[in-house]
Formats: C-alpha cells, sequence, structure tokens
C-alpha cells in the first residue's frame, strides 16, 4: 500500500490523450475542436493557428469549454462566410511544471455542401444483347459519395454480374434483356458529412427486342480501357482496383497476382469479383496483379506502393520505424532517445523540447546523424517533454516523449510468490515490475539452469520482467527476481502444462449431395487442465447442433453434416479448446458429384473410314473428370444397344473414331470420375460409311468331319459389321494336297459349314475361306490342312511282348503300326487286361506297375483314333514274380504272467506267395530283439522271461522266399504294469479285471487277489478259478504285491463293526425276500428273461453256470478296487457307478476301443459267452471292432 501511494504522489507528465481532429466545415455546426490529455498537475491547454498562438477564449466569435483534461472551442457565427478566416492548422499543448506535450496537427477547411443541379431528363434506347452505361455524373465535392441506383418507389435496382455499379457511380450493363427496359432509373447521390442525399433526373431505358441475338458475344472491356493500369497509393491507404466487362453470356473474371501468392486475409472481392480491395496497403502488396476474363486475353494491372526502387513513381506518407520511450533518469545519467522515421521521399526529423524547437546553445545536447538526440549528464532541468517530428510532402507525424529527471529509492511492484502457468510451446513472461531512479537493475536465478542468460530462449526484458520462449516441461520451477545492490527480491513459480494436440485431425471431404459427411477431430490434452472443449466452425463462424433438422450433429469427436448440399460446402475448423490454449485443424467439405453428361457432340474431318468427334465437357461437379467413353450404335442392328467403341483422357475433348464400311452410326459420349459415370450425352447426328470389298476373312477355318467320307469345313462367323457392303457371302476352296494338281473346288455359302462328299476316309485337303461381298472379295487367305472324315483302325500292333521287372511291375513293347491302317489321328495305344493303360502316339513300350504280386494276368495292345479302337492283339499271359507279404491282419497280447506275454495273431491277407513263416522283433528299450517262426501255421508265441516293469514294442512280419513284409506294431507290458480302467465285474462265482496296457490293446487279468474285508492281505492267489462266497463282502486289489495294508479307516475296528452291522441287515432282507420268493413258486429262466427289467439290473444268460439263483438277483452292487500301492493303477480309469450283483455296464471310449486290433473270426473267441455276455460284439460300438481274443472266463 505504501508503494501504491507513492506511486500516485509522483508527478506525472502531461499526455494528450485525444487528438484534434481535421474537419471541413460545410455549416456552422461543423466547426468544433478539441483536445484531451492528462497528468500530475493537471495540464494547462494552449493552441496555435498556422504557427501562431492562436486563444479561442479571446475571440467573441468563439466560445470555448473548459473540463479537467480537455479543451474545445467552437464558432458563435450565424453565417458561413465568417468561418473562413478559421481555415488554417491547428496545434494543442498540454503543459504542468513537467513539461508541454504537444498534438498533432489539425486542418481546419470550410467548404460549400453540394447542391441540386438542373438536367435534362435522358432516354437510351438499346439492342437486346447489346452494353449499356447509364452515366450517373455525381455533384463535384471534396466529400466522397455513395451512389444509390433506385426506382420511383426507391427500391434498388437489382445488382449482378450481368449488372454493376462503377467506381465513377454508372450503371454498367454486360448486356441487356428485355426485361431491363423501364423509365425510372435514378442515380442518388449520399454525402454522410452533410448527412444529404440527392437524386439525379430518372433515365428511361427502352431495349428493343431482337429475332438475331447471338448466342455468344465476345468480352470486351468498358472499365478501364486500355492494356494497363497504373495506381498510385500511400502506405496505410485503401486501394480497389476494378475492372468491368461486356459480353454474352456474362464473363466471369478471375484475380491472380502473377508475382506470388494473392493474399485472402488482406484482399477482399467485392462487386461479384468486380473489384479487387485492399486495406491497410503496404510494400508487400506492390506488385503486378492479372486479371483473366473467359474468353479473352489476361489483362493486366500494374500497381507498386511503396517500392522506392519501382520503374514507376511511388510515393509514401512518413510512418515510425522507431520511436523514443518515455523514462526516468537519474542525475548524471546519459539519455539517447532514438527516433526514425520512413516514406517516400524519406522523411526529415527534427526535435522540439517543450514545443519549442532544439538550439544549438546547449553543449550537453547533440543529433545523430539518424535523427537521435544523445543528452549527456542530466540534471533535474532536463525534465520535459522532447517532441520528435517526421514530415515529407505527404504529411507529417509527431511522437512526445518524457523525460523525468529524479531520485528515488528502487521498489519491486510485482507481487511475490506468483504463479504463471503456461502450456509447451509458448512464450512465457515472468514479470518482475520496478521502481526507481536511477532506472533498477533486476537480475533472475532459479528454474533448473545455473546461468539462465545462457539458455537462448531466455530473455531479460527493460522493464525487468524474464521472457522464455518455446517454453517446456524442464523449464518449470521457481525463479527468484532481485534488485541488484539491494535486498529486495521476489519469487516467481512457473507450471508448465502438456501442449494440447490434435491427433487425428478431421480430413478432407468429399461427398455426394444427400450424404452424411463425418468429420472426427481426436486431441489429447493435459488432463491436469480438465476434459477438453472442442467447438467446431464452419467458415470460421461457429456452429451449434441442430435440434430440428438435425442438420449438425454432434458425438464425441465427431461433427455429422447431415444430407449435404451446396450451403455446406466450406471450410470445416475443429477447435480443442482448454483453460490455457487452444489446438484447431481444418478441412474442406465439397460437394461433389457425378459429372453432367457432354454436350454439343460435332462430327468433324470425315475420311473413307474415320471421323473426329468432339464435345464440350459438362460440370464436373468438384471431382475432375477421368476419362470419356464414347459408345455407338448401329443404326441397322439396333438390338445390340450402344457398344464401346474408344476411351480417351479426361483432359481430351475429341476422339479420331475408326470406323467400318456399310454402317449407320449413332455416336454419344459418357464422362468419369471418382464419383460414377455421367449419363450419356445426347446422340450425335447419324454417319453413314461407303461400302467397300470385305478387308479381312473368316478365321479359325478348320476341318471337323465326323460321316465316313466327307469333307466339313466349318470357320468362325463374320459379324455383319465386318461385311463391308451388300450381297455378303463366303467363297469357300478345297483341294487334295497330293496328287491334285493347282486346281482349286470351289463353292459359296452364307454361312458354315460347308460339307464335301464322296472324299475317302481321312484324306488330306488344302482348305481356305474367303469373304465376299457386291464390291469385290477380301484379301487372299492362306489355305490351312484339313482331313476328311476318320474311322477306326484296322489292324492291331504286332510283336508284343513282356518283360517282368520286379513282382509288381513289367514293361510291354511293340511294333510300330502302319499309319496308312490308321485311318485317322494315331493317338495312342491302349494296353493292359484289367487296367488299361493308354500311350502316346510315338511310344513303343510302356511300364505297367502296380500289379499284384504273384498272379496271373493276360495282355493285349490295340490302336486307337478319335473314333475308336483297332482290333486288339493276341492276349499274352504272364505270371507276376513272389513278392513280400502284407502285414499281418491282427495281433493280440494276453498275459498270463507277471513275466510272460503271449502273442496271437492272424495271417496276412495277401501273402502275395507262398508264406514260409514269421519274423518277430521286439524291444524293451534297446537293442531290438528278434524271434524267427519257421511254421506258418503257427499263430501264436509266448515270450518269457520279461521284465515286469516294463512296456515292450513289438513288430511282426509276414516272410515268403522273396523277403520279410511289413510289420504289424504293438506296445504292451506284463500283467501287474497295466492301468486299472474297468470295475471288476461279480456275480456269485464269475470275475473279470480288464487293464489297459497300451494305447491299443486290452488285457483280461485272470490272475487275481481275493480277500475278506475281516483279515489281512495276503500273498498273491495263483488259483485260476476262485470261488466267491455270497454273504461275504471283498475287495479286489490291483496290485504288483500286497505285503502289509496302509493304515486308513478302512482297518479300523468301529468301521468294520459298521460294515458287519450293515452287511448282517442285508442278509436278513436277503433271507427275507428268498422266503417270500420260495412261497410264490419258481419261475422260468425263459419267464425272467421275457419280463420286464429293472433299469439298474439286467439278468446274465451263461449257459456254463445254468439258471439264476435267487441271491444272485439280489446281490449288492461290487466294490471298486483298493488300488493301492500301484503307480499305475489310476482312480480316474475306475468306474464307481453303481450297478446291481448281476451285471455292470461295460464302457469304452470309443476312440480308445477303435485302437483294439482285430479279433480271430469266430465264436470260439469268446469261449462260450452268449448274445447276453458283456463281451458279445453285438454289445460293443461297432468301431471297436469287437474284443480281443484273448478273454478268459473263471469257473
Amino acid at each position: 500500500c505504501l508503494t501504491l501511494v507513492l506511486v500516485h504522489a509522483v508527478k506525472r507528465p502531461p499526455v494528450i490523450t485525444t487528438q484534434p481532429e481535421s474537419v471541413t466545415v460545410f455549416s456552422i455546426e461543423d466547426l468544433v475542436m478539441s483536445c484531451e490529455a492528462s497528468g500530475n498537475p493537471p495540464p494547462k491547454f494552449r493552441w496555435t493557428k498556422d504557427g501562431e498562438e492562436f486563444d479561442p477564449g479571446s475571440d467573441p466569435e468563439m466560445k470555448v469549454t473548459k473540463d479537467s483534461g480537455s479543451f474545445a472551442f467552437y464558432t458563435l457565427s450565424n453565417t458561413m462566410d465568417t468561418l473562413k478566416q478559421y481555415q488554417g492548422k491547428y496545434v494543442c499543448y498540454a503543459s504542468n511544471e513537467l513539461g508541454t506535450a504537444m498534438s498533432n496537427e489539425a486542418v481546419l477547411i470550410t467548404d460549400v455542401p453540394p447542391s441540386q443541379q438542373k438536367e435534362k431528363k435522358v432516354t437510351e434506347k438499346a439492342e437486346e444483347g447489346n452494353s449499356i452505361v447509364l452515366k450517373c455524373n455525381p455533384p463535384q465535392s471534396s466529400m466522397e459519395p455513395i451512389i444509390h441506383w433506385m426506382d420511383w418507389k426507391l427500391l434498388h435496382i437489382q445488382l449482378s454480374e450481368r449488372v454493376v455499379v462503377g467506381k465513377d457511380g454508372s450503371l454498367y450493363f454486360a448486356h441487356l434483356t428485355t426485361e431491363d427496359s423501364r423509365d425510372d432509373y435514378t442515380c442518388n447521390v449520399q454525402y454522410l458529412a452533410t448527412r444529404t442525399i440527392l437524386a439525379k433526373e430518372p433515365i428511361t431505358l427502352t431495349v428493343n427486342p431482337s429475332n438475331s441475338v447471338p448466342r455468344n458475344r465476345r468480352p470486351h472491356m468498358m472499365r478501364p480501357t486500355g492494356a494497363h493500369s497504373t495506381y498510385h497509393t500511400l502506405r496505410g491507404q485503401t486501394l480497389e482496383l476494378e475492372c468491368i466487362v461486356q459480353g454474352l453470356p456474362t464473363p466471369k473474371l478471375l484475380w491472380v497476382r502473377k508475382d506470388g501468392e494473392l493474399s485472402e486475409s488482406r484482399t477482399t472481392k467485392e462487386m461479384f469479383d468486380r473489384r479487387l480491395r485492399f486495406t491497410n496497403i503496404s510494400e508487400t502488396d506492390g506488385g503486378e496483379y492479372q486479371l483473366t476474363v473467359e474468353g479473352l486475353s489476361a489483362y493486366t494491372h500494374i500497381f507498386t506502393p511503396i517500392i522506392q526502387d519501382s520503374t514507376l513513381s511511388s510515393a509514401a506518407a512518413p510512418y515510425w520505424t522507431k520511436e523514443p520511450v518515455s523514462q526516468l533518469y537519474a542525475p548524471g545519467e546519459t539519455v539517447r532517445l532514438d527516433c526514425q522515421a520512413d516514406g517516400i521521399p524519406t522523411p526529415t526529423i527534427s526535435w522540439t523540447i517543450n514545443g519549442i524547437p532544439l538550439s544549438g546553445q546547449y553543449p550537453r545536447r547533440r543529433l545523430t546523424a539518424s535523427g537521435s538526440l544523445i543528452l549527456e549528464d542530466v540534471n533535474f532541468g532536463d525534465t520535459a517533454i522532447y517532441q520528435c517530428q517526421a514530415s515529407n510532402k505527404h504529411g507529417a507525424i509527431l511522437t512526445n516523449t518524457n523525460v523525468y529527471v529524479i531520485e528515488l529509492s528502487p521498489q519491486i511492484l510485482t507481487e511475490d510468490s506468483n504463479t504463471y502457468t503456461f502450456t509447451e510451446g509458448q512464450k512465457a513472461l515472468l514479470e518482475c515490475e520496478t521502481f526507481g531512479s536511477p532506472k533498477p537493475k533486476v537480475l533472475w536465478e532459479g528454474g533448473r539452469m545455473s546461468s539462465l542468460l545462457a539458455d537462448y530462449r531466455m530473455n531479460q526484458l527493460t522493464n525487468g520482467g524474464l521472457e522464455i520462449s518455446n517454453v517446456t516441461r524442464n523449464d518449470e520451477g521457481t525463479y527468484v527476481c532481485s534488485v541488484l545492490n539491494t535486498t529486495l527480491s521476489i519469487t516467481a513459480f512457473l507450471e508448465v502444462f502438456n501442449r494440447t494436440v490434435i491427433l487425428s485431425p478431421p480430413q478432407a471431404q468429399k461427398v455426394q449431395p444427400g450424404n452424411t459427411a463425418i468429420f472426427t477431430c481426436q486431441a489429447l490434452s493435459d488432463p491436469r487442465l480438465g476434459v477438453p472443449l472442442i467447438q467446431w466452425r464452419k467458415n470460421d463462424q461457429k456452429l451449434f447442433e441442430s435440434h430440428s433438422d438435425e442438420k449438425y450433429t454432434f458425438e464425441g469427436e465427431d461433427l455429422m453434416v447431415a444430407n449435404v448440399g451446396l450451403d455446406d460446402e466450406g471450410v470445416y475448423t475443429c477447435q480443442v479448446i482448454t483453460k490455457m490454449d487452444m489446438a484447431e485443424a481444418s478441412a474442406t467439405l465439397t460437394l461433389c458429384d457425378r459429372p453432367d453428361p457432354p454436350s454439343l457432340l460435332q462430327i468433324s474431318n470425315p475420311k473413307h473410314l474415320s471421323i473426329t468427334l468432339s464435345w464440350t465437357p459438362g460440370d464436373d461437379h468438384n471431382s475432375p473428370v477421368q476419362a470419356f467413353v464414347v459408345e455407338f450404335e448401329d443404326q441397322d442392328s439396333k438390338e445390340k444397344g450402344w457398344e464401346e467403341l474408344t476411351k480417351v483422357r479426361g483432359d481430351v475433348e475429341r476422339a479420331t473414331l475408326p470406323l467400318w464400311a456399310y454402317m449407320s452410326y449413332r455416336f454419344r459420349v459418357i464422362a468419369i470420375n471418382e464419383e460414377g459415370k455421367s449419363d450419356p450425352s445426347k446422340p450425335s447426328q447419324i454417319h453413314i460409311t461407303p461400302a467397300q470389298a470385305p478387308d479381312s476373312n473368316p478365321e479359325d477355318v478348320r476341318s471337323e468331319s465326323e460321316d465316313p467320307g466327307t469333307l466339313l469345313i466349318t470357320w468362325q462367323k463374320m459379324e455383319q459389321r465386318q461385311f463391308g457392303g451388300p450381297d455378303f457371302k463366303y467363297r469357300v476352296l478345297w483341294r487334295r494336297v497330293v496328287g491334285s494338281g493347282p486346281n482349286w473346288h470351289m463353292n459359296y455359302t452364307t454361312e458354315p459349314p460347308f460339307i464335301v462328299g464322296d472324299v475317302g476316309n481321312f484324306s488330306a485337303f488344302d482348305i481356305k475361306v474367303q469373304a465376299v461381298n457386291e464390291k469385290g472379295v477380301g484379301p487372299e487367305p492362306d489355305p490351312v490342312i484339313g482331313y476328311s472324315a476318320e474311322d477306326v483302325p484296322l489292324e492291331s500292333p504286332m510283336d508284343v511282348g513282356i518283360v517282368l521287372i520286379d513282382s509288381t511291375t513289367i514293361k510291354v513293347t511293340w511294333a510300330a503300326i502302319n499309319k496308312e491302317t490308321v485311318r485317322g489321328h494315331l493317338l495312342g495305344y491302349k494296353s493292359g487286361s484289367t487296367t488299361v493303360v493308354e500311350t502316346g502316339p510315338n511310344e513303343e513300350r510302356k511300364v505297367i506297375s502296380e500289379l499284384r504280386p504273384y498272379s496271373s494276368y493276360k495282355l493285349a495292345v490295340a490302336v486307337y483314333n478319335t473314333k475308336g479302337e483297332g482290333p486288339k492283339s493276341e492276349p499274352l499271359p504272364f505270371d507276376t514274380n513272389e513278392g513280400v507279404p502284407g502285414r499281418p491282419m491282427s495281433l493280440i497280447l494276453d498275459s498270463p504272467s507277471e513275466t510272460e506275454i503271449t502273442l496271437h495273431w492272424t495271417p496276412p491277407d495277401e501273402p502275395n506267395g507262398i508264406l514260409v513263416g514269421y519274423l518277430l522283433q521286439y524291444q524293451q528299450n534297446s537293442p531290438m530283439q528278434v524271434e524267427t517262426i519257421d511254421d506258418p501255421k503257427v499263430t501264436q508265441l509266448t515270450l518269457r522271461n520279461l521284465d515286469r516293469h516294463s512296456h515292450y514294442r513289438f513288430y511282426l512280419r509276414g516272410r515268403t522266399d522273396t523277403g520279410d513284409g511289413e510289420p504289424i506294431t504293438m506296445r504292451g507290458a506284463t500283467t501287474l504294469d497295466g492301468e486299472c480302467i474297468m470295475l471288476c465285474l461279480f456275480c456269485s462265482r464269475f470275475c473279470s479285471l480288464f487293464y489297459l496296457v497300451s494305447a491299443t490293446n486290452l488285457l483280461l487279468l485272470s490272475n487275481l487277489l481275493i480277500l475278506p474285508v475281516s483279515t489281512t492281505p495276503q500273498k498273491k492267489s495263483k488259483k485260476k478259478s476262485p470261488v466267491f462266497f455270497p454273504t461275504v463282502l471283498y475287495f479286489l486289489l490291483c496290485c504288483e504285491e500286497v505285503t502289509e495294508v496302509q493304515p486308513s479307516f478302512a482297518t479300523q475296528g468301529w468301521f468294520i463293526g459298521v460294515v458287519s452291522a450293515i452287511v448282517l441287515l442285508l442278509l436278513i432282507l436277503l433271507i427275507l425276500c428268498f422266503i417270500k420268493r420260495s412261497k410264490g413258486g419258481k419261475y422260468s429262466v425263459k419267464d425272467k428273461e421275457d419280463g420286464p427289467m429293472d433299469s439298474e439290473a439286467r439278468p446274465m444268460k451263461d449257459e456254463t453256470f445254468g439258471e439264476y439263483s435267487d441271491l444272485e438277483e439280489k446281490r449288492t452292487a461290487s466294490q471298486p478296487s483298493l488300488c493301492e500301492e500301484s503307480k499305475l493303477c489310476s482312480q480316474d480309469n475306475l468306474d464307481f457307478n453303481g450297478s446291481s450283483a448281476v451285471t455292470t455296464e461295460l464302457n469304452m471310449d470309443e476312440s480308445l476301443a477303435s485302437q483294439i486290433s482285430r479279433p480271430s473270426e469266430g465264436p470260439e473267441a469268446y469261449h462260450g459267452l452268449q448274445d447276453s455276455s458283456l463281451l458279445n460284439p453285438t454289445n460293443v460300438p461297432s468301431a471297436t471292432n469287437g474284443m480281443p481274443n484273448s478273454v478268459t472266463i473263471l469257473d
């Protein structure tokens, strides 16, 4: 607060805040001259007129108003004559104890307001289609008039490209129509300064209709005239180039800058592109501008403002390039006031102090050649207002500069601990405003750099601030501004946010009318700035979502423009706005469509069989034409429709078309762009080509004779457009190749084929076909060879021989056939018996393979042509050699004990010779062990002393004298090394257990360990037929050796007691059921089988066991194996679903069952099991191929 009081208490020199303005006085009310200034203490005002002191307060004709900081005077006179004495140049001065400020020069002139002059009524007459100019001729005045052409109802005349108003006020018609006739064309001249409008005399225009109005009138320049126009202007002013052109139709104008790009931001086009307006013109706008008129050579305007070295004269009023700065100074300092200006011609620099011209009496004041003023060793008396003035013949400019010499202690005016936030890439400004005299010097420190000014981006400003260009995240931190040689300092915090960037800007769209355009704008901003605002603009105008017509729809990052039309074309801009920055990207929306059809088709340059077709392209609808397709229609074959004749590039507007003779043509053209094809143009006029002899002959002349003794000549039928003239037909010529001499046989026909009879079988002929019409014959054709019809061959091949190569392959040989007996084209030979093998026509041997070894065959060879086969040679018998046998049909593994495996197999289906035995190879890991079986009748073999812990792979091959055949392979193991995959099946005296010993083999184990639950495990029983007691509960152990039962709840006394009690109850129930059934009598086995079966209990028929007993029907479900202490017995492979004591369902995975080897045929393989047996093949899915033939029945 003390600082602010100090600042406001400081005296301030006067400053002109409102400059007096030049004025043209048309009436007594217009004479007002005012001046405003600020300062402390408040300034006092005085005036000069034409360099002399002028006191309006002492003039009785003037009235003065004074307020704090302002001074104004105006006239009290009642007549304009008395105002002329006040014309002149006025300057206002504002003074206080710190100096005098001086205003710019204001000019006051008087003028007579424009008045209405008497005019004659004007009548203009012109022909329709001509151009005309209606003159306005406004009154002369120092004011710029505004012209309005109106009718008697005070309605504006409708302006357009055809009717425009020139800068001279005249009304220009590019061409006239009968609707332009009227008698009230009135030019109204408006003067804003005098607030008057003068109406000129109405003009009558009569347009006479004409029956001979041309379709086109060459454009012609109406304003300006000549080839060039040169314009002179001053910097900062406004310049308009104007061009008005007549013509029919109304010409189109295009402004182009020849020596650069026409600035869209600095120029505007007005009056329907007839004017090019430059606002605040500068040197960069100087150059050569070209106006192009359609149908007229380029028209050039040249203007070169402010260009000093231009070949044309230039002029510019003075303007500042460097102005001196007002500042506080301490006594003893040296002050330099730089004042520089430019203009054409170069302005003169002059200095005044408090409005008084600078004199050379003071040696401490000196001027430099550049116009700067230097004050050395200033003191308090140098406090003043210094005026620098730049002037040339075009004007003068003035600036006031305050020099205040004072001593003040330094102060920092900027608050401490300010936080400045910017986004990356911006120019950061940290403020450190100081106050004092001499001016305090500040030092900035901090950030992440030891020396701030070492970074070229850091710039300490003269006002004490720190400017950081292209700020980055690394610039974040704390900065300290301190005043040198004092303890004064402040802290500033700089926070830099990520710059908002547009990741996916909107893309330019080309859309057909009625479709929807979608612009997408994906941006990324700093999350600390919150969710950005997405603002869409069209041609810099904000867009708002439409609720009525749904024209614009905003969906997140998308802008959808529906039902696109002409009004929707433009530049669409996406602005992503945060509270710190903004990013934007633009894209154009262009309405495009299929091109309009070409027009004005013209046929020119007609030749014998060609013409030139030209056309005028239609509107391409903003999608450039890529190609033109020329189509034709044959007027004599309209059923074929329009056909494409040629295609040319999109920038070509004519094409030379080759034509056929004797045709009536019409042409049309289709334009193609990216959006599709245009509609066809209107057809051209009909063009008829003259007749001529055919210029080509039919193609593909050949013989296709089929009936013996005939020659059928055919060819590709020619199209009608190839006839070339009337009475078209074919001339057919033929002759024998041998013995007929040069004479040709000839006949005519109108279409193919042509048949010649009684020519023999398969005789060679020269044949040719020639096109003929009324005008002549076609070119001489080349003859081709044709043959009369073929017949089947007469003879069979001789000297047929056979050479045995191996047991499945032979080589057949024969002598070449006499080709005269073939009676046609020799296609080849056929040999074989059950299999037919074909050969080429030039082969005399053939290797036949894939025969069956050790078999008898007969072979014959025949010749064939297109008609068929000839007679076969005498059948030649032969026998193939003995080969190696095929694989044995099946292989089954059976394990009688833990160290033995028995192999069962079936002989091969294809022995391919005499079977002499088998070769068995097997291996545990390595090496391979071999067993040779010399008796072919042996079908099983037992291997002993095997490792009970290992799996083996077996390879069994059949043998003949030729060698060993392919093996059948199987992997297996001994009994106790398999995987338990099925629950034991119980009845009163039957038990079976299956093991999976390999991926392809099931093994039925018959050596079982039977233990009552009340006993301890014993060694494995060797009995083959254990006895099961009906009232005892058994467990089956799948173990290699049982030495001790692991402690579990099954061995606890309480568990054994509970199980015993349950068994006792079950036994009582069974006895009761048995007694009740005994009273009801016995049923036969047949009745039991025919009666209904329980869903969980089905009877098992076994002739070995005899009749069923009651106990067997009421047995409880069999119990699962303990499967303890065997690493290969998996719990997952056991089926614990409950079932009756009579039988248990056998569920086998089909994929596993399908891998089981094929069993031997016959019921003996199942050891007497009947149809109801679980192992009967009828109860197994077909994919399993039955069960192994090593099933063992326990009895």
